[in-house]
């Protein structure tokens, strides 16, 4: 679904459209996502914890969704353009930029103190 674009970002290919409040992927694409490209690594290393992806310079946290079709990515409405739903090219950062990211947004595992 991704592959290495750059020090930073992986590369894919979703079907974007418009969504709730929160950006999300198909539960099962986001647990294969993180598993595959973040499990083995350091930064972030939950099956559950959100993902970073970035479209048209906009970086936003990414959950799993039961109810988001697989190869779906639906975003809240104020990154919704004209264009919207059509298949969109998506970066996806790197385990330590998306830790860094989530970090500076304030972002802490549910079970920590």
């Amino acid at each position: 679904m991704f592959e290495q674009f750059s020090s930073g970002y992986y590369l894919g290919v979703l079907y974007v459209e418009p969504g709730e409040e929160r950006a999300a992927l198909n539960v099962e694409d986001h647990e294969a996502v993180n598993r595959q490209l973040y499990g083995a690594s350091e930064g972030i290393e939950r099956l559950d914890s959100p993902l970073v992806m970035k479209l048209d310079g906009t970086h936003f946290p990414v959950r799993g969704a039961e109810d988001v079709p697989a190869g779906t990515l639906t975003v809240p409405e104020p990154l919704v353009d004209d264009g919207l739903p059509d298949r969109r090219e998506v970066l996806l950062a790197r385990p330590e930029r998306a830790g860094q990211l989530l970090k500076y947004a304030g972002w802490r595992p549910a079970d920590a103190a």
